[in-house]
């Protein structure tokens, strides 16, 4: 704010900061000549004012709509609910049956719920704690001629690979299959003599070669454990229960594998048992069928 100066006679005495009037203009009331003058701020200064539609805010762009469906797409989508539930009801009850259960199978839900106990006690101890357990389970022809029936019984508490392994899918689908086929007792004896039998078809042959002077006595004491003999005699029983297609696919498929094994000698010995093994699963076909009177179901 600017402000005129004031003239002499206001530094005569008088009020302080009050201008003395002008000789002559006492009483007049005429308002002095150096009154203060309010300065008035240019253009630039003044806050600008915004105008009515700025009051408003509005958006950069308008707001999404939300799309409402018509009654066609509404009636297409409740149609799709039904058909999925409509296939729920239909294949849930079929899928659930893959599964074990504790009432329709006993055998397979208990033995699997020890195998996971024994696998998980194998991922998380020690490796040389573990090592030594497989060393003490295994069913080479050393452990077979001392301990024939602890072995026997403490190979198959354990998978080889571990809870990862293909084994133990196939041990859930085919022994649950199996079970509800051919009865409990059917399923454990055929899967319990797959794994002994296969097992000393495969260690004796061993032991007599030792004798002979055929193979060194290294081969006495080989690393054997696992499960997979008796899951292949179940894969050979469970196939005499199906009809012919899948019957020959499921053999064949798994010869075929066996078969490639043995040729490359990755592990001639395991090979050669899965085949005997699965061998004695197809000979117990007339064991497994006579709960339903031969017959096979698909």
């Amino acid at each position: 704010m600017e402000r005129t100066a004031p003239d002499e006679a206001a530094t005569s005495p008088g009020l302080n900061g009050v201008p003395r009037q002008r000789p002559g203009r006492e009483h007049t009331g005429a308002v002095p000549e150096a009154v203060p003058v309010v300065a008035v701020p240019e253009a630039a200064s003044v806050a600008a004012v915004p105008d009515a539609a700025s009051l408003v805010a509005v958006p950069d762009e308008a707001p999404a709509v939300v799309a409402v469906p018509d009654g066609a797409s509404v009636g297409a989508g409740r149609a799709g609910v039904r058909a999925v539930l409509r296939g729920a009801r239909r294949w849930g009850p079929r899928l659930s049956r893959l599964l074990p259960t504790p009432a329709a199978t006993p055998f397979t839900f208990v033995y699997g719920a020890v195998l996971v106990l024994t696998s998980l006690a194998a991922r998380y101890a020690s490796p040389a704690v573990m090592d030594a357990v497989y060393r003490s389970s295994s069913t080479d022809v050393a452990h077979l001629v001392k301990t024939p029936v602890p072995v026997l019984a403490g190979s198959a508490l354990w998978i080889a690979g571990g809870i990862a392994s293909p084994y133990s899918l196939c041990f859930l689908l085919v022994l649950t299959g199996l079970e509800r086929r051919a009865g409990t007792l059917r399923a454990a004896g055929v899967f319990l003599a797959g794994h002994v039998l296969a097992t000393l078809a495969t260690e004796v042959p061993v032991g007599l070669a030792v004798l002979a002077g055929d193979l060194p006595d290294s081969s006495l004491h080989r690393l054997d454990y696992g499960i997979s003999f008796g899951v292949a005699a179940s894969l050979g029983a469970l196939a005499g229960l199906l009809r012919p297609w899948p019957r020959w696919i499921l053999l064949a498929g798994f010869a075929g594998a066996a078969l490639s094994d043995l040729l490359t000698f990755a592990d001639p010995m395991t090979s050669a048992g899965h085949l005997v093994a699965v061998t004695l699963g197809v000979a117990s076909w007339p064991v497994v069928r006579g709960r339903r009177g031969g017959g096979a179901d698909g």
